[in-house]
């Protein structure tokens, strides 16, 4: 049995949890399931113990078996666990609240950014928005916190086609968000000890290093991203010249960068042999290193991910087994969504292990298809190999989630990928020269003068292809939208296709065509029920916008502060000042829909006396106090209301 347990790979382990994981909203309310399940399945694998020897082969399936049941009920119970502490059941009024800063507040336009975790009078993560103030810029992790607020639920705006802002909150554990003056809250003086939050204290000393070291502008936040995971610094305009050249993933900490770390840490320890005692003692020491990495980098999900699967290849290493392996990934994404299962819904999760997974599928067969004399030929054409992998397993996710394709991937990951190991290699003998340099006097100021200039050289060198790639004609294809139905055919068609080329087995051939079939249909599907242009009022607080929605895209439309909006059937008057007060008639103008912007005291009896409005719209621009007074108003004349801020952008067929 215990050969049966070594040999069964991971991802058997792995199915039964992402299973568990894409099931649980449905099975959220059922909570017995786990209950019943959990119990069978370790009866299974009880049972599997109970019998014969002689039987253990015919009745391998009772382990297998068991343990998915029992993994399958253990992953549902956690997913209602942590669903649990996502609700939002928060007091009805203001509450005063103790928490704990969990993260490094991050400074925005008009406030500090703050993620707490509430732990009294009840547990829940919280999104802090605080005013901008001294006090609040120089807050810890750690550090415990007193505040009165009301906090309330995240909502999306409402405008079509946009980014599910209240998922990707509810998926990082957030229930509710709040702003609170800066006379609201105020420092306990008690701070919390977790091995997460030392970690966030370390990543704050590590970025002050990197400023010590004369690093700054965008060398600093380039750095920070990609050695630390930590992108506040980075500017909306460098991440999307990284997105629009196929490069995004160079930002994150990924295996690439925690690869070069580990190569280096190999080179390193060198002289501890290549078996025996001294390689064992080789591997545990390059884990310990790379975990000690992570946690200066402040157990970033992204570095956590890298260095488990780095682990998991070096324990594989002192069991002689070869490279790293789809297993030991397998291995890597089923511990990562045993203990986190939301993680699964990450888009960054999905794309880190999609890419990994992609590049052990397809590189060993296109790398085999070429085998170049000349080392420089032989090395590029494996860097174009690995991009092409990555991104044959990557771009149906890629479509799905952001609707693009960059063209010029292939070019930019050749130029980009030898370009970022200069850069980690050349940070090596920074920080060694900078941490002498601050704690040995006499230290020549050279010494730290010259890898700074190459760091900086090497990765101005890189924003500046990056925003070359960018510039080129049509460096960014847009408007690909593709549904997750048609992103798993499109998925289902690309593997067993490149795996019928390979093996000829006409059974993955029909599963590919068929794949492919079914997709087709989708689309087809897509384009028969496509949308008919859409006049939409749009919540874009605290402007006042009306555009033209047309095929997932917005054309705006100029109205006048007080004019008509073109519309074929109905009549839409949009007013955004009081010059009307004066106005009187001896019958009231009959209008669809009456859209009121900006001015903040709207007059309603005199619009009632002048028009007839079958609907009111009140903008995301007008104030919320007249707001409130033309709901009241409306309530009592029974006239429809639709407030944009309250229940989304006000969409009408065109």
């Amino acid at each position: 049995m215990n050969e049966l347990i070594a040999r069964t790979p991971f991802f058997r382990l792995l199915l039964p949890v992402a299973g568990a994981i894409l099931l649980s909203p449905i099975l959220s309310d059922n909570r017995l399931l786990p209950v019943i399940f959990m119990p069978a399945g370790l009866s299974l694998i009880l049972l599997s113990y109970c019998r014969d020897e002689s039987h253990h082969f015919r009745d391998r399936w009772l382990f297998g078996a068991g343990s998915s049941l029992f993994l399958f009920a253990l992953t549902l119970l956690q997913c209602h666990e942590q669903s649990l502490q996502r609700e939002y059941n928060f007091p009805d009024g203001p509450c005063s609240y103790l928490a704990i800063v969990q993260d490094i507040p991050e400074e925005k336009a008009r406030s500090v950014q703050c993620p707490v975790h509430i732990v009294h009078p009840i547990e829940k993560k919280l999104m802090l928005y605080l005013e901008k103030s001294s006090a609040a810029a120089q807050l810890l992790p750690g550090e415990e916190i007193l505040f009165t607020a009301q906090p309330e639920p995240f909502q999306n705006f409402g405008n079509p086609g946009e980014w599910d802002y209240a998922g990707y909150m509810h998926n990082r554990g957030f229930a509710a968000r709040d702003f609170i003056g800066k006379d609201e809250w105020q420092i306990t003086g008690r701070k919390s000890v977790t091995p997460y939050l030392l970690a966030q204290r370390c990543r704050i000393e590590v970025l002050r290093f990197y400023r010590s070291l004369g690093l700054e502008g965008d060398t600093f936040s380039f750095i920070a991203a990609v050695t630390l995971g930590y992108k506040a610094y980075l500017s909306d305009d460098i991440e999307e010249a990284f997105r629009a050249s196929g490069t995004a993933h160079l930002l994150a900490v990924s295996g690439l960068h925690t690869g070069v770390i580990y190569m280096m840490l190999s080179l390193l320890l060198t002289p501890l042999g290549n078996s025996g005692r001294g390689f064992i003692i080789r591997q545990w020491l390059i884990i310990l290193m790379l975990w000690g990495y992570a946690f200066l980098a402040g157990l970033s999900p992204s570095v956590v991910r890298a260095v488990i699967m780095l682990s998991l290849y070096c324990m594989g290493q002192l069991r002689r087994m070869r490279g790293f392996t789809a297993n030991t990934l397998a291995a890597a994404a089923f511990l990562i969504l045993f203990f986190q299962p939301y993680s699964l819904y990450d888009i960054s999760f999905q794309l880190s292990f999609g890419a990994v997974f992609s590049i052990l599928w397809f590189q060993p067969r296109l790398i085999s298809l070429i085998k170049p004399k000349k080392k420089i030929v032989a090395y590029l054409w494996k860097l174009m190999t690995l991009s092409l992998s990555a991104q044959l397993g990557l771009f149906p996710i890629v479509l799905h989630h952001f609707g693009t394709f960059p063209t010029w991937f292939f070019l930019s990951n050749i130029m980009l990928i030898p370009l970022m190991g200069g850069i980690i290699y050349s940070l090596i003998p920074l920080l060694i020269t900078g941490w002498l340099h601050a704690i040995v006097n006499g230290i020549p100021e050279l010494l730290l003068l010259l890898p700074r200039h190459l760091v900086q050289l090497l990765t101005t060198t890189m924003l500046h292809t990056v925003q070359f790639m960018e510039s080129l004609p049509f460096a960014q294809l847009t408007g690909l939208h593709i549904s997750l139905p048609a992103t798993i055919m499109l998925l289902l068609f690309i593997f067993p296709f490149s795996l019928f080329l390979r093996k000829k087995q006409p059974r993955t051939l029909i599963l590919a065509l068929s794949s492919l079939l079914s997709f087709q249909l989708l689309l087809l599907q897509e384009q028969l029920h496509t949308e008919p242009p859409q006049m939409v009022v749009l919540n874009k607080r605290p402007n006042s916008e009306i555009s033209l929605y047309v095929e997932g895209k917005y054309q705006p439309i100029m109205v006048p502060e007080n004019g008509i909006v073109p519309h074929p059937q109905k009549i839409i008057l949009r007013l955004s000042d009081g010059s009307f007060n004066h106005f009187s008639g001896n019958s009231r103008f009959p209008v669809d829909i009456l859209i009121l912007s900006h001015h903040c005291c709207f007059d309603m009896e005199q619009l009632c006396r002048l028009f007839q409005p079958s609907m009111i719209v009140i903008d995301s621009s007008l104030p919320r106090l007249t707001a409130a007074s033309v709901a009241a108003e409306c309530r009592i004349r029974g006239i429809p209301l639709h407030d944009v801020q309250q229940k989304g952008a006000f969409s009408l067929n065109f």
